[in-house]
């Protein structure tokens, strides 16, 4: 199995925007979008948006969606997302790229598939980039409350690696396919920020199946209202060795920068 490397998700993990003063979150911001999470913080709008650090693990697409809504609330325009990321602002050096996290069961194979640009071709099976879709093209009722992610807590020992693996790497294949039901397929987190996330929630003392219940919550409710690109960049997969299967219906890759799920249309 391919290790996975994955920058993150659509889902920035909400915790409750605490703990940076103005000048030190301003310090340390690298981009336009995190300048501008840290003017929202300042003006007392960021209520409900996740930590700096959380939020900085997040890809440009979903920071400008968490962004939308509180800097509307103060007359402040979201930057254009191109690509990957935003205008990098005048800081320091880029931090070095994280190291991917492995996925356990390594007999996920994809044997006899070929990637073809936007699109996986297996002998049983053709899989599709999935895109972030309107919410006239989602089943009914995937946005109300009763939609819920649904994870279970962690409750091993957060020293066994392994069985951390093995919960998060259930939990992602979990996470994955509730992205695309609720239209967010293009904007997912990956297997590597996933387990990050994991590590700094629960560093925090915040149970991570909470918290991604409640992002999820958040997301839905920005859905309803907000609008999303079908994709926020170009770019694809280059070699199936970034890939691996989710579920029959759903694969998903990344190049430790860039993140992509692949649909198999409705049978």
């Amino acid at each position: 199995m391919a290790t996975r490397g994955l920058a993150l998700l659509v889902l920035g993990l909400c915790a409750t925007a605490v703990g940076a003063t103005g000048s030190a979150c301003l310090d340390s911001a690298k981009t336009e979008l995190e300048a501008l999470y840290c003017n929202v913080v300042i003006e007392g709008q960021g209520a409900g948006l996740p930590s700096p650090t959380d939020f900085k693990r997040n890809d440009p697409a979903v920071q400008a969606l968490l962004l939308r809504r509180p800097a509307a609330r103060l007359g402040l325009d979201v930057p254009e997302v191109n690509g990957t990321s935003t205008t990098p602002a005048p800081v320091q050096a880029e931090p070095a790229a994280a190291e991917p996290a492995e996925r356990p069961d390594p007999a996920r194979q994809l044997s006899g598939c070929r990637l073809e640009g936007q699109r996986i071709n297996c002998p049983q099976r053709l899989f599709e980039l999935a895109m972030n879709q309107p919410n006239s093209k989602l089943a009914k009722g995937v946005l109300g409350p009763d939609n819920r992610l649904g994870l279970t807590p962690f409750a091993g020992n957060r020293s066994d690696e392994d069985a951390v693996r093995r919960y998060l790497s259930d939990a992602y294949d979990r996470y994955i396919p509730k992205m695309v039901e609720i239209g967010l397929g293009a904007n997912t987190m990956s297997f590597t920020a996933f387990h990050h996330a994991f590590h700094t929630t629960e560093d925090a003392g915040v149970d991570f199946a909470r918290r991604m219940e409640q992002t999820f919550s958040l997301l839905k409710q920005d859905k309803k209202t907000l609008a999303v690109k079908a994709r926020y960049h170009d770019n694809l997969p280059q070699d199936l060795s970034l890939c691996e299967v989710i579920n029959a219906d759903i694969i998903v890759c990344d190049d430790v920068g860039t993140n992509w799920v692949f649909v198999a249309p409705s049978r």
